[in-house]
């Protein structure tokens, strides 16, 4: 995000040391501390969990679940407003029938 770890460290209040010992692995990191690096970053916290595959999922979701976050998630990536209006007014049909 093109900060050096010194800058970052400066601005979520903690040294260069503990830092760089995050970023290695070294120490664990706590919710806060993350949500606190997330918004130095100008990023939501959700970000540094992006790429991550099935391999590390712990439990999997049933087909139900998984199928309404895939909805979700393909609803969220529609860029034009009016489609998301006509989808989400399919739905309520759907759902009243």
């Amino acid at each position: 995000m093109g900060l050096s770890q010194q800058q970052l460290a400066r601005i979520i209040g903690i040294t260069y040391q503990q830092a760089h010992k995050y970023e290695r692995g070294q120490n664990r990191i706590s919710a806060g501390r993350l949500f606190s690096v997330a918004q130095a970053l100008a990023t939501e916290p959700a970000w540094f969990f992006d790429g991550l595959g099935a391999d590390n999922v712990v439990e999997e979701l049933p087909p139900r679940q998984r199928m309404q976050m895939e909805l979700m998630r393909n609803f969220a990536s529609i860029k034009d407003e009016k489609q998301q209006e006509a989808l989400s007014s399919m739905a309520r049909l759907l759902a009243g029938s």
